[in-house]
This record gives structure tokens, sequence and C-alpha cells, in this order.
């Protein structure tokens, strides 16, 4: 399996070349689109906060920059969970005809998402001088924090991909989860103390990958790092199993 996914690298960019270039090649708006999906769901709730509809407390930094943050780590990590799944699904017909690496689907899609990642970058540094938020030494772990999403996405996407193959709810369903699950992670909330929404943060797997992701990124001392390397830890085992399944 690790020699097919060393020799697997050059077929792998490939199709994410090719799949970068079909995306794009007949949009009016281009590489717009990757920027649109966090900042309209921002806008959405930086709405409600101010028309009282939702209720803001408690955070490190203005909630504009909090909600833009959070919705761009977390809309990294949807990318990757679709990835698996879309990949096999668009290629479905040089899976069957064509004896190779399946494991150059999978890095495609990562390569994608950290492509996602690279071009929404250019929004981090501008709200960051606009909120004048102060950029502390934990900046350098930042990418760790953006791996490991990427990384428990494709997990998540791996597992989903051998039955989305037969059934085609599973593409359908899995992206109206994701936006249910996303109100579920204080994604642009700061996490709950108590009650229900406490132990359902508590339990959800992205929740310290997020917040501590943001907190590096804005100086502050993640809260959640023991939990962070734990889901890391755990994640690595699944990755490892789920690829066996879905070679």
């Amino acid at each position: 399996m690790w020699k097919d996914l060393k020799r697997s690298h050059g077929l792998a960019y490939c199709l994410f070349n090719r799949d970068i270039k079909a995306r794009y090649r007949n949009s009016f708006l281009g590489y717009l689109w990757i920027f649109l999906p966090p900042i309209a769901t921002t806008t959405v709730f930086v709405f409600l906060n101010e028309q009282k509809v939702i209720k803001a407390e408690g955070l490190p930094i203005p909630y504009p920059a909090y909600a833009m943050l959070g919705t761009m780590l977390w809309q990294n990590f949807a990318d990757a969970v679709q990835a698996p799944l879309s990949m096999a699904t668009h290629n479905r017909s040089i899976l069957i005809r064509v004896q190779f690496p399946r494991e150059a689907l999978v890095l495609s899609g990562i390569y994608q998402s950290l492509f996602n990642f690279l071009v929404r970058l250019v929004l981090f540094f501008p709200i960051l001088l606009v909120f004048n938020i102060q950029i502390g030494a934990g900046l350098a772990w930042f990418p760790l924090g953006i791996l490991a999403l990427i990384l428990l996405g494709t997990t998540l996407g791996i597992l989903l991909t051998p039955v989305g193959l037969l059934f085609k709810d599973i593409e359908t369903g899995t992206t109206l989860f994701l936006g249910f699950w996303m109100l579920l992670t204080p994604v642009v909330y700061a996490p709950m103390k108590d009650g229900l929404g406490a132990a359902i943060s508590r339990w959800n797997p992205v929740t310290p990958l997020l917040q501590t992701s943001r907190d590096w990124l804005i100086g502050n001392i993640p809260s959640t790092l023991g939990l962070f390397c734990l889901i890391c830890a755990l994640n690595m085992i699944v990755l490892f199993v789920g690829w066996i399944l879905y070679r």
C-alpha cells in the first residue's frame, strides 16, 4: 500500500490538475467560487448576530473575524469529506477499465482540499489586519491544524466511499448532513459551557481541531490541545483501516 501511495503521486497530480481546470473552465466567476461559500455563510451569521437573533459572547476577537475564520476552517474539513467519494464517482469508468493505484484518487482529493485552503489563505491575513488581531508564535503550528482537519475529513470520506458508489443518496445526504453538523460545531459561536449543546460539542471530533487551529492563528494558547493530539492519533489509526477497506 505504501509503495502504491508513493507511486501514485504523479497520477494524483494529473487528476487534480485536470479536475481544477475542468471545474472553473466555463465559469464566469472562476476561482471566486472558492471564496463565496465561507463569505456567504459568514455574512448571514454576522447579520443574525447584529439583529440579536443569535448571541455570540465571550469571543477572543471581534465576531465577524471569529465567524469568518471558523467558517473557512470548516469549509476545508467539508471539502475533504466530500473529495474521496466525488473523485471515485467521477472516475468510475477509469476504475472499471484501468488497473492503477487507487491511492491516486484519494491523494488527488487531498491536493484539491489543500489547493482550496491556499486560495482561501488570501482572506486570512486581511482579516487579521482589518480587525487588528495579533499573530503569535502559534502561527507556525497553524498548518498542522489545517492538515489535521483535512485528514479527518479524508478519513470520513474514505469510509463513505464504498457505500456511496452503490447508493447515490450518500453523496446528497453527506452535503445535507455537513450543514447540520456545522451547526453542532463551534464554528460561528463560542463553545457552550453546559447543557446538551456543551455535551455535543465535547464529543464532536471536529471541535478540538477547529478550536486549536483558530487559537494558533489568532495567537491564543489552545485550551483543547490534548484533545487535538488524541483525535489526530485516533484518526491516523482509522485512516489506515479505512484505506485498506477502500482498496
